[in-house]
């Protein structure tokens, strides 16, 4: 305890955090919780998963992720199809996910833009940022074309094979990118994948250049995406916006057109969150 006489002040608790807040050793986790959370950030990779290949995925036994499941399954977060025998998200994922959207400016903001970006091409939209190595796709418009790219918020993607991913990683510092590239080895999904360190280095090379990227079949065979960085405030590149549809349309023959439109909708989305002057 302080001297009586001792009037300094006295470092103040914060209100939503308990004392030793920041230990994050294993006397403060609940070893139930994160094996439940284990069980359901795989199956939200998925498009349904049987009891088993849960199991053998995580290298749990099938009692320990049954109960997991009908646990998740009494809040709404999962659900099973008995059809199918398969186990998927549940809709309170949904909701739950979408609070997180609300908390944010950045979706909100870009939706008029999106939406413009839509109408001058014709082609569908897309918001994403970089987690934890990955593009988290936030937003999309799609066109009504009946041939289109689909990007649910939610998905995933792998940087390297993504118009979006390759932005964000031209913005990045040699260290940070190096750890993505570390956490995330450039796996091959077509023919067009970069898979080389040093081709990659030369892209982002390129990108930054001309301030837009280009996947070009990369991930999906037959689909083209041209893709712009966001900033903020303090002029961090937070996200990136595309334009995405099948190669007949997104044709190379229109890169000039559609990158000036995709630089423009990255600019105005930039200026809504003070990344320009």
């Amino acid at each position: 305890m302080p001297p009586e006489n001792d009037t300094s002040p006295q470092p103040r608790r914060s209100r939503g955090r308990p004392r030793g807040w920041d230990d994050k050793t294993e006397q403060n986790t609940i070893k139930s919780l994160d094996r439940a959370m284990l069980v359901f950030e795989h199956l939200s990779q998925s498009q349904g998963k049987m009891l088993t290949e849960l199991a053998d995925d995580l290298n749990q036994s099938p009692a320990t992720v049954y109960r997991v499941l009908v646990t998740l399954e009494t809040r709404g977060l999962v659900e099973f199809d008995p059809a199918e025998q398969l186990w998927h998200i549940g809709p309170q994922a949904f909701v739950i996910g979408a609070g997180f959207l609300r908390r944010t400016s950045l979706v909100e903001r870009a939706r008029p833009v999106l939406r413009r970006l839509m109408e001058v091409t014709g082609e569908t939209a897309n918001l994403g940022r970089e987690l934890d190595g990955q593009v988290l796709f936030l937003s999309q418009v799609e066109t009504n074309a009946t041939i289109r790219a689909f990007f649910p918020p939610g998905t995933l993607a792998e940087m390297h094979s993504s118009g979006i991913g390759k932005v964000l990683l031209a913005q990045m510092s040699e260290a940070r990118l190096a750890r993505v590239l570390a956490d995330h080895p450039m796996q091959a999904f077509t023919a067009n994948t970069i898979t080389d360190p040093a081709t990659l280095s030369r892209e982002l090379a390129t990108i930054r250049a001309q301030r837009f990227a280009i996947d070009a079949e990369e991930r999906n065979e037959g689909m083209r995406c041209i893709a712009a960085p966001v900033f903020d405030h303090s002029q961090s590149a937070v996200a990136g916006l595309s334009v995405s549809g099948p190669t007949s349309r997104v044709s190379e023959e229109k890169t000039g057109e559609f990158s000036q439109a995709v630089i423009q909708a990255a600019r105005d989305l930039s200026a809504a969150l003070g990344g320009l002057p």
